[in-house]
Order: C-alpha cells, then sequence, then structure tokens
C-alpha cells in the first residue's frame, strides 16, 4: 500500500497540474511557446493524465470526473474574459472527453484490479 506522502504528492501534482491549466489557457496568446497548434488533442491529453493524478490520490473516479469536467467548462467559459481569446465549446467538450476517458480507464482497471486480487490471481476457467 502507498504511503500517506505518495498521496498527498498526487494531490498536490492534480492540484498543480490544474492550475497550470488554468494559467495556460488564460495567459495572452502571444504568450505561448509551447503549443502544436492541435489544441483539441492537447486538451484532451491534459485533462486525461490531470483526471487519472487525481483517480490515483481520491478513489472516486466519476465523482472526480464531474468535477474535473466542470472546471474544464469553467476555465473554458474564463477565456470569454481575456482581450484576446474566445471561449470554444469543442475544446470544452475534448477537455471534458479526456477527462471522462481517464475515469473509464482507471475505473477498469481498478476494477479488475480488485477482482484479481479477490480471486488470488489464479486463472479463471
Amino acid at each position: 500500500m502507498p504511503s500517506a506522502n505518495r498521496w498527498n504528492w498526487l494531490r498536490f501534482t492534480g492540484i498543480a497540474l490544474i492550475g497550470l491549466i488554468a494559467i495556460t489557457s488564460l495567459v495572452p496568446a502571444r504568450w505561448e511557446m509551447f503549443r502544436s497548434g492541435h489544441w483539441l488533442i492537447e486538451h484532451f491529453l491534459a485533462y486525461f493524465v490531470v483526471t487519472v493524478l487525481f483517480c490515483l490520490a481520491w478513489p472516486r473516479p466519476f465523482i472526480i470526473a464531474a468535477a474535473l469536467m466542470a472546471a474544464a467548462g469553467a476555465i473554458e467559459a474564463l477565456q470569454g474574459l481575456t482581450a484576446d481569446r474566445i471561449p470554444d465549446l469543442a475544446t470544452a467538450f475534448c477537455g471534458a472527453a479526456g477527462v471522462l476517458a481517464a475515469a473509464l480507464v482507471v475505473s477498469l482497471v481498478t476494477d479488475l484490479w480488485q477482482k484479481r486480487r479477490v480471486d488470488g490471481g489464479a486463472p479463471s476457467g
């Protein structure tokens, strides 16, 4: 079982990455240096990674997914308050899709892991 210190680091890293996503979403567009031009894929992957970290730290993947999907929409909506950015519904959906995909993957993997532990690792059949 991982130590409490490891859980704290996972939580801190997840919170820091959400903060980084928010900051990079709200800075002036000319400050962006490391964008690939595929912002939909970038949003999907960023939210996927953050969700996996949060789901490893807190074992309630769908509660976390609901909160992070709301955060993805809120961060995208906040771009409407900036002078040089426009909120994009497709981008918000890609972020939410990354969250949901990660929650489903983590839920599936943890369910399979628990079933394997309950079965004792013996092959079925």
